[in-house]
């Protein structure tokens, strides 16, 4: 017995020694040194700054020498000196589950499961892009939820979601599958007429929807229906956004068409996707209810340039050459007039990673470039509700941010070649 109780005292010792040698726990103190950060809110830069992050939080930002003398010992430090930070950026419009190459026919053989497989490849493709939070309006059988929730949980890397699950369409139009022949007996995930449209926002929160997404007009990657012409009824349109305000979720509306914009913004929408044939009329609606514009522009590029081997049908050929062009006028007015803009690529329509190509598209059709950054920083947080947490560099704010080369004010291309991507305090992409 003596024997054992030296032997207990010897282990003891020998296991405090080694735990007091042992550190405490990770560092979660880092100071990135910036040459520059731009304060998207005014277009001013900052020069010689430190960001100071505790945890996947901004504590404080200032002057490197008077940040140095406040960090904690064990502070790891992150040199940007020779670049430019921003906040991470934020795209309003992605499908992250979807590919530009099962447009049409080919998307019959995709099943859900392969979906979200699909997701968490574009999910890390898009954050290496330096886009650290993205809105997922629409995707089949809920696939997006569960990215969301994979990212959440860890399980795979992306940026921060919020996602609508299945977007609502009517019978046969822009966002049903409307590719099989009657006998198959078959509707897409989110078909509603009538009535019917409440249970399916409520079906679609039940299942974990953060917003509601509808189609209020035709659309362009469809077989057979008009972009031009609306789809629900005025009613309709009332009766969703109705059920998912009173819900506690925001609505966008995917909306092409003028009668289309206009009803959805009576209708009380958060926002307008698209807005292709948007005239004086709606925006003057949309500048009274402080709806915002989500344009994706520079998909009218890339498509016109790639249609012919992605299997499109010729009607969705044809429709795309009318409509795309048009687009680029009428939303180039909407800028003009000073309507709230917010950044949106409907990355999926072309390869997901490309999403920064749109701020060059956006200022060629008159926003500065600061407008621009703007639309995919703070005017994107106010969107989504998140201004709390996300789209500028605050203490108490996600650490979330990107660097580049250059001045992005001078130059906005730059932002299409991120060097730099952190999210949460954790280092994704390091290229410096």
């Amino acid at each position: 017995m003596k024997r054992l109780a030296v032997l207990f005292a010897i282990l003891f010792c020998f296991a405090g020694s080694s735990a007091a040698q042992e550190p405490k726990g990770p560092v979660t103190d880092v100071a990135v040194k910036a040459g520059k950060i731009l304060d998207v809110r005014t277009g001013n830069y900052l020069i010689d700054e430190i960001i100071w992050i505790e945890g996947d939080r901004i504590k404080a930002i200032g002057k490197a020498a008077d940040i140095s003398r406040q960090l904690p010992a064990g502070t790891k430090f992150i040199d940007l000196s020779n670049a430019t930070v921003l906040p991470g950026l934020i795209d309003c419009h992605t499908h992250l589950t979807f590919s530009p190459y099962l447009h049409g026919p080919a998307g019959l053989h995709l099943s859900y499961p392969r979906e979200a497989l699909l997701g968490a490849r574009n999910a890390l493709v898009t954050l290496e892009a330096g886009f650290t939070t993205v809105r997922n309006v629409g995707a089949g059988g809920y696939s997006d939820i569960a990215l969301r929730d994979a990212i959440k949980a860890g399980d795979v890397p992306g940026p921060r979601m919020l996602v609508s699950g299945p977007a609502l369409s009517i019978t046969g139009g822009h966002g049903d599958e409307n590719l099989l022949a009657p006998q198959f007996n078959y509707s897409s995930q989110g078909v509603a007429d009538g009535p019917e449209v409440i249970h399916r926002v409520r079906e679609n929160i039940k299942y974990g929807a953060d917003l509601i997404k509808f189609m209020a007009t035709g659309g362009v990657l469809s077989e057979g229906d008009d972009p031009a012409l609306e789809q629900f009824s005025p009613e309709e349109m009332r009766e969703i956004v109705e059920t998912a305000h009173g819900l506690g979720r925001k609505v966008a509306a995917h909306a092409h068409g003028a009668l289309g914009i206009k009803n959805a913004v009576l209708a009380g929408v958060d926002s307008i996707e698209h807005g292709s044939y948007i005239n004086e009329e709606d925006i003057q609606l949309m500048k009274e209810h402080g709806t915002y514009l989500v344009p994706t522009l520079y998909l009218g590029d890339w498509l016109l340039e790639n249609y012919a081997s992605l299997g499109l049908t010729p009607n969705m050929i044809e429709k795309a050459k009318i409509v795309l062009p048009i687009a680029r006028q009428n939303v180039s007015h909407a800028f003009q007039e000073g309507v709230k803009v917010a950044f949106g690529t409907d990355a999926a329509v072309y390869p997901h990673g490309l999403n920064a190509r749109e701020f060059a598209v956006m200022v060629k059709l008159g926003l500065t470039p600061l407008r621009s950054i703007q639309a995919a920083t703070v005017n994107a947080a106010d969107l989504l509700g998140w201004s709390e947490r996300v789209g500028t560099l605050e203490p108490g704010k996600y650490a979330d941010l990107i660097a580049v080369q250059g001045d992005p004010l001078a130059d906005v291309r730059v932002l299409e070649k991120v060097r730099f991507v952190m999210k949460g305090g954790e280092v994704i992409k390091n290229q410096q």
